[in-house]
């Protein structure tokens, strides 16, 4: 019996839901976008609104841009989501709390198969489809924006542990007894290392001295922002991102000395403050990885648009769901 080629669905759906915006797009089998959109994630604090607008929007792109019956499934990226139930599980960051069933509640209202997974994991499916992974069976790789995640590759797949949570090193402890965390642990490598850490670094290194720094004049300071201001010789700036280096180094080599990756690939907006981050982090690998391994792990920074990054992931993790809808 022939296959009908009318039958082949040649698209997928993939979105990124971050703090601030989810963004979502067609995307075909080479990873090429057909249409994309976004609204701010903030603007619908209640998840039911969050859905509606969500599967709403989605069919309104799909129906302008060829069609229901061109899309063969949709892949979801999420901080804090679970892979294996298909469910947000109580974020620290994003305005749901508890666990949220994301995967059946959008699957119940668009009747196409749905996969929900950690923004780490998909964008790791991501990058081994379309980026610099490519021909890798073993790497690690991170997200460091807003917070800190992670996902490692191992012998061709992603290892995601019994229960979907693997690759958390955001919350490993980095200093006992140090920050609070908004996981309520204290001392986590994510308060080091991620968005609001490294804003605290700038902030508590201006308060422990008087030396003249252009982040004592900034209107709203970021890591983008301290990232410039070391690109302007701000030797406190420099500092913030070297200690923030110093952390993000010890994490990766306690993490690469139990996994023996090829490659740690980061991603993220913090990824892009360049040398100001990785040439610290480079030199505290190097001091605290494994012997055997030292020289042998590349450090490296994603060479995918930030933009599409997490998009071209979570639509990576929808051709991996086995194909459903209602009327097929």
């Amino acid at each position: 019996m022939r296959m009908d080629p009318l039958k082949i669905k040649t698209r997928v759906v993939g979105v990124d839901i971050s703090l601030g915006e989810t963004t979502f797009a067609i995307v075909d089998l080479r990873g090429n976008f057909i249409a994309e959109d976004r609204f701010p994630t903030t603007a619908y604090p209640d998840i039911n609104g969050f859905v509606t607008k969500l599967s709403d929007s989605i069919l309104a792109l799909v129906e302008s841009n060829g069609g229901y019956d061109t899309i063969r499934s949709v892949g979801i990226s999420a901080p804090s989501a679970n892979y294996r139930s298909g469910s947000i599980m109580n974020s620290p960051n994003l305005p749901w709390k508890g666990t949220i069933p994301l995967a059946a509640m959008l699957r119940d209202r668009m009747a196409l198969a749905v996969a929900v997974a950690n923004n780490a994991h998909a964008t790791c499916l991501g990058e081994h489809m379309f980026g610099s992974a490519h021909g890798m069976d073993t790497f690690i790789l991170l997200t460091l924006g807003h917070g800190m995640g992670s996902c490692m590759f191992a012998d061709g797949r992603p290892y995601r542990g019994s229960e979907g949570y693997a690759g958390e090193i955001g919350h490993t402890c980095y200093e006992p007894g140090g920050r609070l965390c908004g996981c309520g642990k204290r001392g986590c490598l994510e308060r080091y290392t991620a968005e609001g850490g490294i804003i605290q670094t700038a902030q508590e290194l201006m308060a422990a001295s008087s030396e003249p720094s252009l982040m004592r004049q900034a209107d709203r300071l970021t890591p983008k922002v301290i990232a410039e201001y070391c690109d302007r010789g701000d030797s406190l700036a420099i500092e913030t991102y070297r200690l923030t280096g110093k952390a993000l180094g010890i994490g990766l080599a306690n993490y690469a000395t139990l996994t023996d990756p090829e490659a740690i690939i980061l991603t993220g907006g913090i990824a892009n403050a360049g040398r100001w981050l990785l040439e610290p982090a480079q030199e505290s690998f190097d001091a605290h990885v494994f012997h055997n391994i030292r020289g042998k792990v590349r450090l490296m920074v994603s060479p995918l648009n930030d933009r599409n990054r997490d998009v071209l992931g979570a639509s990576a993790l929808a051709w991996k769901v086995k194909e459903y809808s209602l009327f097929k």
